[in-house]
């Protein structure tokens, strides 16, 4: 479903969004609640020798995955079973489930890796997770149907697409207000940063668009048509290249100067 590197490189984490075959009777898929469906796995593979070389029991429906910029943990969010695990890299298994409510999706850790903030997507609200003791708070209020988060550089932002309305929502982290909010296009899921956390790029699912978006002061200054069904993207800061991924099957590159 998605992956995560480590810091240095060697290590990617996969989710596997559903399981088949003995054993496994009762996947969940998208539109699921908590009890009676199968659990699935996290993949450690070694990207020199491109093996897994771990296999890691997590919940139902893992789908986003995000590594701790220490390396300490890798946070799965659970989409059927309402909760997140919290993976020991060093022992490869999962150590604490934080149950956070329907259908948690993105995750963005500040840099200290001390905070994971985690968009629980059938809410108007983002989990806050303290890292030390696995408490939870939270951010009310951000905007329908809050999908993907990505955090500024001096962690004193968070971003959040709406994809219920349409929108990305700027957080501010010390007071927990939204700050700002621009429309991009219909229901904005995957969104990258940039490294000096000065622009957004989001694809806009139903549009098949992929907007950049100014972080100052919160405006979309271009959506550009891409393949139907846009659903990943990534940035490049030294190429200067933002790649977007299509459910269609394309992968499309743009520059950005």
């Amino acid at each position: 479903m998605e992956a995560a590197f480590t810091t240095d490189g060697a290590y990617a984490y996969v989710s596997n969004y559903q399981m088949y075959g003995p054993g496994f009777a009762h996947p969940g898929h998208d539109d699921c609640g908590p009890g009676g469906w199968d659990t699935s796995f996290l993949y450690r593979i070694d990207t020199a020798s491109l093996e897994i070389d771990q296999v890691i029991a997590v919940g139902a429906v893992p789908k986003y995955v995000a590594v701790t910029p220490d390396d300490r943990y890798v946070l799965v969010s659970n989409w059927c079973s309402y909760d997140l695990s919290v993976v020991d890299t060093i022992v490869g298994q999962e150590v604490r489930r934080v149950e956070l409510g329907r259908f948690p999706r993105g995750i963005a850790v500040d840099h200290d890796a001390e905070t994971a903030y985690v968009a629980v997507m059938g809410s108007t609200d983002v989990a806050v997770v303290d890292l030390d003791d696995f408490s939870v708070g939270w951010i009310r209020g951000v905007g329908s149907a809050p999908r993907h988060l990505v955090i500024d550089p001096r962690d004193r932002y968070l971003y959040a697409t709406l994809n219920g309305e349409g929108r990305v929502a700027k957080i501010d982290l010390s007071t927990g207000a939204v700050v700002g909010r621009v429309a991009t296009g219909s229901a904005p899921r995957s969104m990258a940063i940039a490294g000096d956390g000065a622009s957004l790029y989001v694809v806009n699912y139903r549009s098949d668009t992929v907007s950049k978006v100014t972080t100052h002061d919160m405006a979309e200054v271009q959506e550009l048509p891409v393949a139907h069904l846009p659903i990943g993207i990534t940035v490049d800061d030294e190429a200067h290249r933002v790649w977007v991924a299509s459910y269609s099957g394309v992968l499309s590159v743009y520059a950005d100067r």
